[in-house]
This record gives C-alpha cells, structure tokens and sequence, in this order.
C-alpha cells in the first residue's frame, strides 16, 4: 500500500464521525414515549367508557311508586359515546404489541408498521372526536338547555348524572390529545430516515 493511502486513512480514521449508537437511544426513547402514551390513552378511554356506561340516578316524584330515571343509554348520542371509547380502547389495546415492536427494532425495518399505525391513530382519533362531540353536546344542553327549542335543563334535577356525563368527557379529550401526539411523534418516526 502506498504511504499516501496510509496516511489517509489513518486522517479519516482520526476524524470524529458520530456513532450511531446515540441515535438508536433516540429512536429508542420515543418509541418508549409512544408506548406510555397508548397506556394513559388506554387508561383515559376505558375510565370514559366505564364513567358513561355506568351513569344512572333515579329521582322519585310525590311518591316512591312514580319515580323518573336517568340513564346513559336513553340518549343515543351517549351510547355512541360509549362504543366510540370502548372500540378505542380496544384498538389501543391491540396495539401496544406493535410499541412494543418497535422499542425492540429502533432501525428502519419498522417504518412500515408505523406508517399502519398512522393511518389507523388517525381513523380512531377521528371515531373518539365524533363521540366526544356528540357527548358534549347533549352535555351541554343539559346543563344549559336551550329556550328557543324549549329543552329545559336537567342538571338541576339530576345533578349527580350530569357530573358523571361531564367527567367522563375529560378522560375522552384527554385521549384526543394523547392521539394527536401520538400522531406527531410517529410521523416524525416514519418521515426520519434514521
């Protein structure tokens, strides 16, 4: 070997290229993220679907035989709600194995299934928006009501459902959120090239 190539090479074995080992630790740490995530929005939809579905209260009227009740399912807006979150936290359930997956294998192998995972994050978020509307709203008229249609609030009779309706909506907007940053972090995944 000639002395030019030696020492050229021993120039481009002194210069300092980064390792790759860092990035893998990135990788690796958002695909951590991205399995803490799905578990709070696991948590947060089946707490919503649990909430709403279990919402009842009976109030008498002048006597115990005559009696008006409320439930979650007399409302179809409600029970709609109620499958929008437990189809959700089905499918977050499914897919925690593939998070899984993918803090294992941090290289490219598995931009395939994260871009899956996108398109499928999205049609669920979307389904967990379209219940999490249909829900507020009919919360909101019962606490509000509206003059104009004359739908009077019940909120004031039955106080104890509407806190129960209202609170299972928080876990719901807490998963549509947790669903848009699950979102951003797997386009960032599938988009890098590392």
């Amino acid at each position: 070997m000639p002395d030019w190539q030696e020492r050229s090479k021993s120039k481009l074995e002194e210069l300092p290229f980064p390792s790759l080992q860092p990035q893998h630790e990135v990788n690796r740490g958002i695909s951590v993220l991205d399995f803490v995530l799905r578990l709070v929005a696991v948590a947060a939809t089946i707490g919503s679907a649990v909430a709403m579905g279990t919402t009842n209260e009976t109030l008498p009227f002048f006597t115990q035989f005559i009696q008006f009740k409320a439930q979650y399912n007399d409302l179809p807006s409600f029970t709609f709600f109620v499958i929008a979150n437990a189809v959700v936290s089905a499918y977050l359930i499914l897919s925690l194995p593939l998070s899984i997956y993918h803090i294992v294998r941090t290289t490219s192998s598995a931009r395939g299934s994260r871009i899956i995972l996108i398109f499928l994050d999205a049609a669920m978020m979307a389904l967990l928006t379209a219940g999490a509307s249909a829900a507020a709203a009919v919360v909101y008229l019962a606490h509000k009501g509206n003059a104009r249609a004359n739908w009077f609030a019940i909120c004031q009779q039955f106080n104890s459902f509407c806190e129960r309706t209202s609170a299972s909506l928080i876990g719901s907007f807490i998963g549509i959120v947790v669903f848009v940053l699950l979102l951003i972090l797997l386009s960032f995944m599938a988009i890098s090239r590392r």
